[in-house]
């Protein structure tokens, strides 16, 4: 293990975080409030200490950095950034629980959308800012981020290993043949959408400080809100814009690209935008038909369906209605909504259409192969052969997936909420979607849970967001040994 390496990274992402904490600073001093003010202050000098003296101790390292070091620099970077993100809530008073304010920085970079907070409209402007800003940060991902901006690191695996790491899917594809250009491509397609929603928000009348917040949620599909029930006080238009954009990032980006390129027939035909479009289309027409006689409209059923289900299946979080109110069948679409998942590549959570697509070919193969053993056949995703590593990795992921999610469930159990609460706030944390049901639905929030309840839900954000291995890594004895 290359710990010089890894610590000066660290210090790198940690600065990157200081230097996105100043705007929210600004905008406090703006407001005159002095206590986020003062929170913001205190937080930037822990990370400049903290950040500082990695610099000092690990200014000499190594060059080697190979994928051991990636999966831990992405793993530990997470973590720490979580730690350091928490802090202007603790600091500010606003938050005066300091796992408490973990776990809403955990939630926020994660983009999972989960809350312990009883009354979000008591938060300061600028600290509603950088909870919001923390999702749009963690979407694309602060490491895609610093590899955009980072110049000199394309020629080694230093890209490529911490992208795999960070990005979500089932596996990682270059759009060009540099790293480095790979991801600034992303991050320009992504801030570009980011403005667009902004723009159609503020045509909808909203609020400049609510618009900026909302389409951070949006983006980064994770759902914090600047109001208690989220967008169900805002006007159809809006909620019909959110719709729609949540949709959108939560399809690869890859796909974006190709359409810069003119390759229209490739998107068209891929596999994965497909199933996922057909995924929520089937959701919205199922959902409507089962709550029509819940609200006055035809139109007003649409669109809460749609919203309901765009926001669940792209991981968003986000409500216009409280669809734990919904019977059962729609409940259970929903749940199994927040299972799949948006695409890989995208800024949405979950298991992914991508690795359910690639698990459901896998499994027609193997039962071919039962009925005609002699049988040899290939698993091919938009006309490729699918190598049988990624396969192999899709699997796995699915075994630790089943078994962290059962235990979790196991160990919050501890707190005696009901199951359906347990088992959908452990759901909607290992997802990174935020709302589950019962007493974690779209009305309530994670305040109840114990510390050691939100520790481990905190825990589970973290290695839904990076699809378990960086973080499982951390665990094994086999990733601190020196090579």
């Amino acid at each position: 293990m290359n710990y010089k390496m890894v610590g000066r990274f660290i210090a790198q992402i940690l600065s990157i975080e200081a230097v996105f904490m100043i705007p929210a600073l600004i905008l406090s001093l703006c407001r005159g409030e002095y206590g986020a003010v003062r929170g913001f202050l205190c937080a930037l000098a822990v990370i400049a200490a903290v950040a500082g003296g990695l610099f000092l101790l690990c200014r000499k390292a190594p060059s080697a950095f190979y994928a051991k070091e990636g999966l831990v620099c992405v793993g530990i970077s997470w973590v720490a950034l979580s730690l350091m993100g928490g802090l202007p809530f603790y600091f500010s008073g606003e938050i005066p629980n300091f796992v408490d304010a973990f776990f809403e920085a955990v939630s926020g970079f994660t983009t999972t959308g989960a809350s312990i907070l009883p009354e979000v409209e008591s938060l300061s402007g600028g600290i509603l800012y950088w909870r919001s800003f923390t999702h749009w940060l963690g979407g694309m991902g602060v490491l895609v981020f610093l590899l955009a901006i980072s110049p000199g690191k394309g020629k080694s695996g230093f890209t490529m290993h911490l992208l795999r790491a960070e990005s979500p899917g089932p596996d990682v594809g270059k759009l060009v043949p540099r790293m480095r250009k790979t991801a600034a491509i992303l991050y320009i397609i992504y801030i570009v959408m980011t403005i667009a929603d902004l723009i159609f928000l503020l045509v909808g009348k909203m609020p400049l400080l609510d618009a900026v917040c909302t389409a951070f949620g949006t983006a980064g599909t994770g759902g914090f809100g600047t109001k208690n029930d989220s967008l169900a006080g805002y006007s159809p238009y809006i909620q019909n814009v959110t719709t729609v954009f949540m949709f959108l990032f939560g399809i690869n980006f890859s796909c974006y690209y190709l359409l810069l390129l003119r390759q229209v027939k490739n998107v068209v035909k891929d596999e994965e935008l497909r199933l996922y479009v057909g995924i929520v289309l089937g959701a919205i027409v199922l959902v409507a038909l089962n709550v029509r006689e819940y609200y006055d409209t035809l139109g007003e059923t649409i669109r809460h369906a749609a919203f309901q289900v765009s926001s669940i299946i792209t991981t968003t979080g986000f409500a216009t209605t409280d669809f734990d109110l919904w019977p059962s069948f729609s409940k259970t679409i929903l749940m199994g909504l927040m299972v799949v998942g948006a695409c890989a590549g995208s800024t949405g959570g979950g298991l992914k259409c991508g690795r359910l697509l690639l698990l459901l070919k896998s499994l027609r193969r193997n039962t071919r192969q039962i009925i005609q053993p002699q049988r040899v056949e290939v698993v091919r995703n938009n006309g490729r052969v699918v190598p049988e590593r990624v396969l192999d990795n899709a699997n796995a992921y699915l075994a630790a997936y089943v078994v962290i999610l059962l235990l979790s469930i196991l160990l919050i159990s501890v707190d005696n909420f009901s199951a359906e609460a347990n088992v959908t706030a452990v759901l909607a944390c290992f997802n990174n979607i935020g709302p589950g049901l019962a007493e974690v639905g779209p009305t309530c929030n994670f305040g109840g849970y114990s510390a050691f309840s939100k520790l481990v839900l905190s825990l589970d954000m973290l290695t839904g967001r990076l699809e378990i291995f960086p973080i499982l890594v951390l665990f094994s004895k086999g990733a601190w040994k020196h090579r």
